[in-house]
């Protein structure tokens, strides 16, 4: 041990105790020398001992005891024994058995910087800073969810807070109750219908198939004001990424019909099917036409409803989100290997004959094709040399595609774990709180059952009727 430092137990003679700053943690006391102190003034003890304002020392601790010169300090001994072993021997220890979060604002109240760890210490505690940060991210999210759909006191300054709060578990709480199920199985239902109705808009069944996606729309948007009118907080309804896919979803019809208006709806001449007479008015609209068109395409995102109610599909969503660095730099990288090897290839091969790397963009296509390994066969380099690059690029493309499964797998497990255990325990309380609701009922009959037998035997006359005109009254 350093000979500056006294732990506490040791003897030490009065006369050198005015060199020795005593301090009193969480009740247990230590004993450090100001030399050793003072050597990093920039820490709270060592502007105590550096500090020759009184006030300013006092202000520093919890607490003074003037007999013993000894300062005290409402803190967790077990941090500031690293504190202690640091100022002895200048090295911080961290330990794995303390909360990255306590021992930072541990850190932070004695002003002792992380940069005093070892290096190998200091990679480890980051890494479970940064697991831990993840966590709690993922629990925030979770807690927040449970918030908005658990916390009945959102509607108490509402209008109608009772038909909205009865409301609002029949749209966004599939398991609280019975007619909840028939509307989350409806929902998901209509989705697939529609979206087989999108894939069959040609041929004989056109119009009927375009009366059953107007229903499908017709449903959806009933599903979204009822939403709407139930929400607790509009911010974070109209925020919320799965209402916005709602929107999406009935939104190209509406824009469409309203699009349409402004359509000559001259007639035609000639004979010809419904469907060419359409390709004609979209030809003569132009622009307008071309919007029509990307409306129509946007219908195919209906299919995204179902993540409201798959928990898979919400999982996924939020690792994406959560890995939006990750997913970034493989997408930098993807771009890169397109440009490089697709030029690399071009070079060599564009003075072969019948070649079909004509150009650079053509080439783009097969650098994306072989970069994922997919290898559809319509572009194949024929020189030796670019069947060398060919190579390269699908070695690449293997050792890329590799990269980043293992982090987005282990968020993906993870978060979906904890959703489908909150789904699991959200269950259980509707179901104790359906429990207790029931008992409370069948104790109150009790009672009252109870109270009117006790009223009938406690002496209340009955009247009957004898022998038809003799009246007699029974206790």
């Amino acid at each position: 041990m350093d000979g500056s430092c006294f732990e506490e137990g040791q003897r030490k003679p009065r006369a050198t105790s005015s060199s020795v700053l005593n301090i009193n943690v969480g009740g247990r006391t230590y004993h450090l020398t100001y030399q050793a102190v003072a050597t990093y003034p920039n820490t709270r003890l060592g502007r105590l001992v550096t500090s020759t304002d009184r006030r300013c020392q006092l202000g520093l601790c919890d607490d003074y005891a003037v007999q013993g010169d000894e300062y005290f300090f409402d803190r967790d001994p077990a941090v500031f024994q690293l504190i202690y072993n640091f100022y002895a021997s200048g090295v911080l220890q961290v330990q794995n058995e303390l909360c990255p979060r306590s021992f930072l604002e541990e850190l932070s109240y004695w002003g002792v910087r992380l940069k005093y760890t070892p290096r190998c210490c200091r990679i480890c505690f980051e890494e479970r800073c940064d697991e831990l940060n993840d966590q709690l991210k993922v629990q925030e999210e979770l807690r927040a969810q449970a918030a908005v759909q658990e916390s009945e006191a959102l509607f108490c300054h509402m209008r109608y807070a009772a038909q909205r709060w009865r409301l609002w578990n029949l749209m966004e709480k599939p398991f609280s109750s019975t007619m909840a199920k028939v509307m989350g199985v409806a929902s998901s239902f209509f989705v697939l219908i529609s979206v087989v109705a999108l894939d069959k808009t040609t041929g004989e069944l056109r119009p009927v198939l375009e009366h059953v996606e107007t229903f499908c729309v017709a449903f959806f948007t009933l599903e979204y004001i009822l939403r709407l009118l139930s929400t607790p907080d509009l911010h974070r309804f109209v925020s919320s990424a799965l209402n916005a896919v709602d929107l999406i979803a009935i939104l190209p019809l509406y824009l469409q019909l309203f699009l349409e208006l402004f359509i000559d709806e001259t007639h035609t001449g000639g004979h010809g099917s419904q469907h060419e007479h359409e390709i004609e008015k979209v030809g003569r609209v132009g622009k307008v036409g071309q919007v029509l068109r990307i409306m129509r395409l946007m219908r195919i995102f209906r299919i995204l409803k179902l993540a409201r109610h798959s928990t898979g599909l919400r999982a996924f969503g939020f690792t994406l989100r959560q890995c939006y660095q990750q997913v970034g730099c493989l997408l930098l990288f993807i771009v890169l290997g397109i440009t490089a090897f697709s030029a690399m290839v071009y070079t060599v091969e564009h003075d072969a004959v019948s070649t079909n790397f004509t150009s650079i963009p053509q080439a783009w296509w097969w650098a994306a094709v072989s970069l994922s390994t997919v290898g559809y066969g319509d572009m194949y380099p024929e020189t030796h040399l670019g069947r060398l690059f060919a190579f390269l690029c699908i070695a690449f493309g293997i050792i890329l595609n590799g990269m980043p499964i293992s982090v987005l797998y282990n968020k993906f497990s993870d978060y979906y774990g904890k959703l489908k255990a909150y789904e699991y325990t959200a269950i259980q309380k509707d179901r104790g709180k359906k429990t207790k609701n029931s008992h409370t009922n069948v104790t109150r009959r009790e009672k009252s059952n109870t109270k009117s037998g006790k009223i009938r035997a406690g002496g209340c006359p009955q009247i009957t009727h004898m022998g038809g005109s003799k009246l007699r009254e029974e206790p």
